[in-house]
């Protein structure tokens, strides 16, 4: 089968999930004005006149949200980190799961078209653990390192709140991450040769030069953090997943390195027989990966919004303490 019409199959198919889409809307949307009465109708079509008429964010304005965000994770008890960090790494699990069950299980179509099924992985999968974190709620550390980051940089965390969420987030995220990863296994998400694939993916993973993964980390939470920076913007549930499909389609096709989505990925592939120490878990993959994560969302992200826009609050006043912030 060529690749063009491997690539043809793939377009048609969306095109008539989109267009699947829009029917039923359509036809909900009939059926609704067909039952609203005139008063209602005043009322939404004044909503719609209000909500047209509203200025779009501007790249100042949604930083000012990330940091506020941020300064609202920076305050959350130790306890609401870690259980909000653990749900998080599900959350990702269960995207990378998708992804690996998906994407990630057509060999043949790999070799006959891998830009295709680059794709295929990254839109069915991740997009939907970061958008059941950023929309259920949850506390991810790759998103954290810059939202957390933008807070401190504008004076509006502390140091030690920083290093709290950073690393109770993490925390979490691996226990999480486990979790789904024993249930996967227990379960037999993934049954007999399908396990093939968790393990040839962790196995490509850890086969990674230092300097390899730390740079594909770098990459990757830079649009990771994008992606949390778009959604904090978009006020409707709608356009947070369009924001959140995008960058991390645009990860995952690339071949990207994510810390918490591998935390899961290496260690269910290493339950379906991937032959990796934890030497080489920890030491040829995440501890690069997660290096790279931090540059990428505290430096190329927060960073980078903060000189541009920033307040310079972090030299010119004194961060609120945990107190304040909680009391605030």
């Amino acid at each position: 089968m060529s690749k063009t019409f491997q690539m043809s199959k793939l377009v048609k198919a969306l095109v008539v999930l989109a267009g699947c889409h829009y029917a039923v809307s359509g036809f909900v949307s009939t059926e609704l004005a067909g039952q609203i009465s005139s008063h209602s109708s005043s009322r939404f079509t004044g909503r719609i006149a209000r909500r047209s008429s509203e200025a779009p964010v501007t790249p100042k304005a949604g930083y000012e949200k990330a940091a506020a965000l941020g300064a609202g994770k920076a305050a959350l008890t130790a306890r609401q980190i870690l259980i909000l960090g653990i749900a998080s790494g599900c959350h990702i699990g269960f995207g990378a799961l998708l992804a690996i069950a998906g994407g990630g299980s057509v060999p043949g179509m790999a070799a006959a078209n891998p830009g295709a099924q680059r794709i295929l992985m990254g839109a069915f999968g991740l997009p939907m653990g970061l958008f059941m974190t950023l929309v259920g709620g949850g506390e991810l550390a790759t998103g954290n390192f810059a939202v957390v980051t933008a807070a401190r940089l504008e004076g509006k965390a502390t140091t030690k709140q920083l290093l709290k969420s950073w690393g109770l987030a993490y925390s979490g995220n691996f226990i999480g991450s486990l979790l789904l990863a024993a249930l996967a296994f227990a379960g037999a998400v993934l049954p007999g040769a399908a396990t093939s694939a968790p393990i040839a993916i962790a196995t490509k993973k850890v086969s990674l030069t230092f300097v390899q993964a730390l740079c594909k980390g770098i990459l990757c939470n830079w649009l990771v953090c994008m992606a949390v920076w778009c959604a904090t913007n978009a006020k409707e549930v709608a356009g947070k997943a369009l924001a959140i499909f995008l960058p991390i389609t645009g990860f995952v096709a690339l071949g990207l390195e994510h810390a918490v989505a591998n935390m899961f990925i290496i260690a269910y592939g290493m339950a379906c027989g991937a032959q990796i120490t934890l030497s080489q878990f920890f030491l040829r993959n995440l501890l690069p990966v997660t290096i790279g994560n931090i540059i990428g969302g505290a430096l190329a992200v927060a960073t980078t919004y903060w000189a541009a826009f920033g307040q310079k609050k972090s030299s010119a006043a004194p961060a609120k303490s945990e107190k304040d912030l909680q009391a605030a």
